[in-house]
């Protein structure tokens, strides 16, 4: 099972790469931009796996940039909260 079949799993496992991009002295405007990349590939590449990605997705696909980078911002903050 993929972690992106669950999104509990799927939080925890950003969570982590976060924890561990922190522990190796990444800023938080590098993790920012970083979670806005994989955002990007996310919407081209993998298909939703559950109703939290759907959601995420048609989100993202509407969204301007700007936006875009909000909803990366607010990811990051979500998995900060676990």
């Amino acid at each position: 099972m993929s972690v992106l079949d669950n999104w509990q799993q799927w939080k925890e496992f950003l969570g982590e790469r976060l924890d561990q991009a922190k522990g190796e002295g990444m800023d938080n405007q590098v993790i920012n931009d970083v979670a806005y990349q994989v955002g990007e590939y996310l919407s081209e590449q993998v298909e939703p796996k559950n109703e939290q990605e759907k959601v995420l997705a048609d989100l993202w696909h509407v969204a301007s940039e700007e936006e875009q980078h909000a909803i990366a911002n607010m990811m990051v903050k979500l998995v900060q909260k676990r």
